[in-house]
């Protein structure tokens, strides 16, 4: 069966008197990306706010339906009447608003919209191009979306709000994100502080991180999980330092295993395979983050659960700050969770202090046990445990030496892990700080790999993943390996 792209709308209106000349912004983005799929804009006249909200959110509505008919939609405004009206749980009482509401609902069918209130600042976007609406209404013409600096001046202010100026003088990133800033003001002739509604100053992806290009890191399990595409993918054979492609005599998946599909949350439908099934609603979307580099990284040595929890290093402090900064200017993470491990607790630590957010631990997220390779090299483990490192690398269900975990144990316990989330955020996004094995094993079993893939995919320090999980079972791969905030 097909999912139903998720799409998020973010509308807004304006009125320069109450009444008075009025117009509305509404913007579509991607849930996972934060990417403008669409803008629309109109000068309206004379009007309230409230019916120029209202006629923000049909338009957002109309333009997500004409990129997507058959998506699923969440829906957010500053708003809280407009909110609440369509959500049912206020009534809609003056005469201008009710037909509006009604073409509002007659867009999508009814239980393919949520509704969700957020701050003023938050809605910055749509606000800028309620704004430039009304300038145009003011100049005597209507919005052009050539002539709209809306998302520049959206992506800058998300930078300046992530970068607060707590940095040394001459910090290259803050002061990149005030020039964006001040270019995007001096676009639009209108002083960004200037126009109705607050002013914006988000942020553009201009990260300052030394590390770009990192390689993908220590051997917390380089042998890890599977080999996933989609947008932003790398699959790749492994490397020299990297343990060799499993044979292709593997074994086939393990007894007791969760399969991609086999792992739907408790009480949910069989799902479906084809192209027909019902609609099951917005997903519980994990945006799946490796932590930063420590001290072993650069030297590719197996670092899991069983040895000496290092700390990230100053480069790996440095990703962390990269990626903070990259997901609050997407500013579509509404929860964190994070492995016990302090390399992950260091890097959901930095992303918490940017989003505002509490960092929750689950102790399933955590890595792989690899018992009497901790801290070792590939290569020195190949020379001082020959026969368990190739039982290792042919089967699944071999241990490392000492009594560590094998990727079927961890398997299991991912899976378990991600039925309690899923249940836990059903139509959240959802940050999980963790590390390569749970990362990898959670894409395996989205896509319904076989285990030999665990060797055939590469998880830079400081990535970002993304799956989606569907109600009925069923699993989208978003997203692999992005580490663009890193360059």
């Amino acid at each position: 069966m097909t999912t139903a792209r998720e799409l998020i709308v973010e509308a807004d209106g304006g009125s320069r008197g109450n009444p008075g000349p009025a117009g509305y912004g509404a913007v579509v983005l991607d849930p996972v990306t934060g990417e403008t799929l669409a803008e629309a804009a109109e000068y309206i006249g004379v009007a309230t706010n409230n019916v120029a909200e209202y006629k923000g959110l049909v338009a957002g509505l109309t333009a997500a339906r004409a990129l997507f008919p058959d998506a699923t939609v969440h829906v957010r405004m500053d708003s809280k009447l407009v909110v609440e009206q369509m959500s049912g749980r206020w009534k809609i009482k003056h005469p201008d608003m009710k037909p509006l509401a009604a073409e509002a609902g007659r867009v999508f069918p009814a239980g393919r919209v949520r509704y969700e209130w957020i701050p003023r600042e938050l809605n910055k976007h749509a606000d800028r191009l309620a704004n430039e609406a009304m300038d145009a209404g003011k100049q005597g013409r209507q919005w052009e979306p050539s002539g709209s600096t809306a998302a520049l001046d959206a992506v800058a202010a998300r930078n300046a709000a992530a970068l607060p100026p707590s940095g040394p003088p001459g910090d290259a990133t803050a002061g990149a994100a005030r020039a964006r800033a001040a270019l995007a003001t001096r676009t639009s002739g209108t002083p960004v502080e200037a126009v109705t509604g607050s002013a914006d100053v988000r942020g553009d992806g201009l990260f300052a991180a030394e590390e770009a290009g990192a390689s993908s890191g220590d051997f917390e399990a380089e042998a890890g999980a599977a080999a996933p595409t989609g947008h932003a993918a790398r699959v790749l054979a492994p490397t020299a330092p990297t343990a060799p492609t499993a044979p292709t005599a593997a074994t086939a998946a393990v007894p007791a295993e969760p399969s991609a599909t086999a792992a739907a949350p408790a009480g949910s439908a069989a799902p479906c395979q084809g192209w027909a099934g019902p609609d099951m609603g917005a997903p519980a979307t994990f945006v799946l983050l490796r932590h930063g580099e420590t001290a072993l990284t650069p030297e590719k040595r197996f670092s899991g659960s069983g040895g000496t929890d290092p700390e990230l290093s100053a480069a790996g402090l440095r990703q962390a700050e990269a990626v903070a900064a990259a997901l609050a200017a997407r500013g579509t993470i509404q929860e964190i969770v994070s492995s016990p491990l302090t390399r992950c607790r260091q890097t959901a630590a930095a992303v918490a202090a940017r989003l505002g957010l509490d960092v929750q631990v689950e102790r399933g997220l955590r890595e792989t046990d690899f018992g009497a390779w901790e801290g070792l090299t590939f290569g020195e483990v190949r020379e001082r445990y020959p026969r368990d490192l190739e039982d290792w690398l042919a089967s699944p269900k071999a241990a490392p030496t000492g009594g560590g975990e094998s990727f079927a144990a961890v398997a299991r316990r991912v899976a378990a892990t991600r039925d309690r989330l899923t249940a836990a955020h059903a139509g959240r996004t959802v940050l999980l700080v963790t590390h390569v094995t749970p990362i990898k094993t959670l894409v395996r079993l989205a896509l319904g790999a076989p285990p030999e893939s665990l060797f055939k995919m590469e998880l830079s320090a400081a990535s970002i993943s993304a799956v989606a999980y569907y109600a009925d079972g069923n699993a989208s791969v978003r997203l692999l390996n992005d580490t663009s905030h890193l360059r």
